[in-house]
């Protein structure tokens, strides 16, 4: 039997920092191996990852899927209350085209220096502003909608999957996961421990019946993702570490959050996935759905700077040399041939690197009182 295809949409690389154990390279190692010919990345409110991701993926023949786990915020993203008075969430955002691809730049952007505030965040302003070209999913269990679900409002997750498929329209999925917190729970001795993970395998259940019924009533589609921070099952413990270097704790605290008491947050089979989720065909075929609307083309090895007024006449580099040569005379009235030599030599140098106009914005912002 045919195993059908799947693609991960929902995965952390190793720029989700102390979250993410993914290298790039082994990743995308991990697929090539697995049959699998497309893949995303959706780091933690960052996209620093992005075009070594994309590199790797046009070399290996794999279709590179940009993407970003971004946070929302149920409040403006400018302001600052006291914890406790406000909500961010997840949202699963993947570029389309080179305006969604754009667009998931200004967002991430945005949400670092306007919005940042323990996370990156964004309101649904800015997200529906900056909403074309892009796919959105309704992410983890930690995303508006799952929240919603959990704490048993359902009327308030069906108001938020219509606010975001009036923004997003066929480009919103609701997306489901299968953790299987419920087949560790034996196998672990701290009795809070067993308490945390039968809650978390209650909660999954919840947004999973929540969201089927979701999908129903309103006609968006269901996708499957697997919250992939490692390539595979056995690198739970090394992400273990990672995660407790960011939360400040000791891997031998039995009592906090554990990865490794549940070590399925892997890139799974193409075969897993299909056994995991037999009873929703469809959710995995809307994974390959989502890759193939995804074509996303990067202009690479070239310099984009910004506009620089020059002297007429002149380029960059000719601009450049007659600066730096006046400010050698400024700095050294009187400079001496070894000065003047290796003035030339750096100019050269810039010049052939072709960070003559770079050079010249630096050097305007050095000057601003």
């Amino acid at each position: 039997m045919k195993v059908p295809k799947f693609v991960h949409l929902h995965v952390h690389t190793e720029y989700s920092l102390l979250d993410g154990l993914s290298k790039i390279n082994k990743l995308f190692d991990h697929i090539k191996e697995n049959g699998m010919d497309a893949v995303a990345i959706t780091d933690h409110g960052a996209m620093y990852g992005v075009v070594e991701f994309y590199k790797r993926g046009l070399k290996e023949g794999i279709k590179p899927v940009i993407g970003m786990e971004g946070y929302t915020t149920n409040i403006n993203h400018r302001e600052r209350p006291e914890r406790g008075k406000f909500q961010n969430f997840h949202l699963l955002l993947l570029a389309k085209d080179k305006e969604g691809y754009e667009n998931l730049m200004k967002i991430s952007s945005i949400a670092h220096l306007e919005g940042y505030y323990y996370r990156p965040r964004v309101d649904r302003e800015t997200l529906a502003k900056y909403a074309k070209g892009l796919i959105c999913t309704s992410a983890c269990p930690q995303g508006e909608i799952a929240q919603a679900l959990i704490s048993g409002n359902y009327e308030g997750a069906k108001k938020i999957v219509e606010w975001f498929s009036e923004v997003f329209g066929a480009d919103y999925y609701l997306e489901v996961q299968r953790h299987e917190y419920g087949k560790f729970i034996a196998d672990v001795e701290n009795a809070q421990l067993r308490s945390e993970l039968a809650k978390m395998a209650e909660n999954e259940k919840t947004i999973f019946q929540g969201v089927k019924k979701l999908s129903r009533e309103l006609g968006v589609p269901i996708v499957a993702t697997n919250d992939a921070h490692y390539v595979k099952a056995e690198d739970a413990t090394a992400q273990d570490s990672l995660v407790c270097i960011a939360t400040g704790k000791n891997v031998s605290d039995v009592t906090r959050l554990r990865f490794i008491d549940s070590p399925t947050y892997y890139l799974k089979t193409p075969k897993e996935m299909t056994e995991l989720f037999s009873d929703l065909p469809e959710a995995l075929e809307n994974s390959v759905k989502i890759a193939e609307k995804c074509d996303v083309s990067l202009t690479l090895d070239k310099w984009f700077f910004p506009k620089y007024e020059l002297t007429e006449g002149k380029t960059p580099d000719e601009e450049l040399t007659v600066r730096a040569r006046e400010g050698l005379k400024e700095r050294l009235p009187k400079p001496s041939k070894e000065a003047r030599v290796r003035l030339e030599y750096e100019l050269d140098t810039i010049k052939k690197k072709g960070y003559s106009t770079y050079f010249l914005i630096v050097s305007d912002m050095a000057r601003i009182p």
